[in-house]
């Protein structure tokens, strides 16, 4: 929320004296304003002299108008449908993913990649950050949590990205594309949510219906910054609840695709799950699953959330059979390659999918061969 006197300048009623006022009330900012009785607040107003009362009710009315300008107006169905339409899918140049989420990173949607240690989770975001930067000739903001980014390795997936052309067009290429992916080190939480800001106030002051020239925004790791504080006091969890919508609303009223990073911890039973626990879980639209096994080139990436795969959640919050459930999608006429964003699903259900002939969508993971192409059709790059 904004503080009262970052809005003096552009609301002049807002003057000292009204600032006063609040700060005798205990209110600083516009957050503060909304815990507050403003039943009260125009009591004591009133209690004024005649001019400062006017000037306290005319202050009053002004921050309860800027806090009702920053609400989302309400959209019916054609609005959302339009919207969702108009929507920009970005390719990540992973074959597995751009193909589990028809296309790749959906612009205004906030994604989670959750994996265990050396899962590929960092290697991901590192190529998905070249090629999209290359493609769509934008920026890409890297927030490095935890010193995982590495320019030599984005440098060799932009060479093989560019290994095409000519000497003169790669350098320059190489140089636009290198130069349109910023990353920033993030040490704190509270440095993250001041970046997040920033972020926020840049894009808010870019012309209104202008495509922003910003992307993608990547947090790796998100949970190495939230995890720590977690459990200590309810100061953590709303924190951690305070990032995950800032994060949220960057997505969708900025209309970029934000991807953060989340590591794994051994839940009851020894059973592997995303960190941050139930209250995170609500935050990305879509959170997907990075597994690797030791030693091995290939990833396997799976849905675990997807806000817009609705046959997805019915299939698994059912106990029909798995080929008694496809029948009466096929019945209902709105079967639509369903099977593609399946993949493996949960673990509990892979068995049921592999004999129904689903799609196990592999990720490979750069070899020691620059822009080395392998007979699955996926594309890979040297670390």
């Amino acid at each position: 929320m904004h503080d009262l006197k970052s809005l003096r300048q552009e609301f002049p009623v807002l003057d000292d004296g009204f600032l006063e006022f609040c700060a005798s009330h205990g209110i600083f900012s516009l957050e503060d304003f909304l815990l507050h009785d403003l039943y009260a607040l125009v009591g004591f107003a009133e209690c004024q002299a005649s001019s400062a009362e006017l000037k306290q009710v005319l202050g009053i009315t002004q921050v309860l108008s800027i806090i009702d300008s920053q609400h989302q107006p309400w959209l019916n169905g054609i609005d959302l449908l339009e919207d969702q339409q108009n929507k920009h899918v970005l390719s990540t140049g992973l074959e597995g993913i751009d193909s589990l989420l028809e296309g790749g990173f959906c612009e205004g949607k906030f994604i989670e990649l959750v994996g265990s240690s050396s899962s590929g989770k960092t290697q991901v975001c590192l190529a998905a950050a070249a090629y999209i930067a290359h493609k769509y000739m934008c920026t890409v903001m890297f927030l490095d949590t935890c010193s995982s980014f590495s320019s030599k390795r984005i440098a060799c997936h932009v060479n093989g990205l560019l290994e095409l052309l000519q000497k003169e067009d790669k350098e320059r290429c190489f140089k636009r594309v290198m130069n349109s992916i910023l990353c920033r080190p993030v040490l704190d939480l509270l440095e993250l949510s001041k970046v997040l800001h920033q972020i926020e106030s840049t894009l808010a002051s870019q012309v209104k219906g202008q495509h922003t020239k910003m992307r993608l925004l990547i947090v790796d790791s998100v949970s190495s910054l939230i995890a720590p504080i977690l459990g200590r006091n309810s100061t953590g969890h709303s924190a951690m609840v305070s990032i995950g919508y800032l994060l949220k609303k960057l997505a969708i009223e900025y209309n970029i695709a934000v991807l953060v990073t989340n590591h794994m911890v051994v839940g009851e039973r020894g059973i592997l799950r995303p960190a941050l626990g139930e209250s995170w879980k609500r935050m990305p639209h879509i959170r997907l699953l990075l597994s690797r096994e030791p030693g091995n080139n290939i990833c396997t990436v799976s849905i675990l959330k997807h806000t817009s795969l609705v046959f997805l959640s019915l299939f698994l919050s059912l106990s029909l059979p798995l080929h008694l459930f496809l029948n009466c999608i096929n019945v209902a006429g709105a079967w639509t390659n369903y099977d593609v964003r399946f993949s493996l699903g949960v673990k509990k259900k892979t068995a049921a999918f592999e004999k129904a002939n689903f799609r196990v969508f592999l990720l490979r993971l750069p070899s020691a061969v620059d822009g080395a192409s392998h007979k699955d059709g996926s594309q890979s790059y040297a670390p």
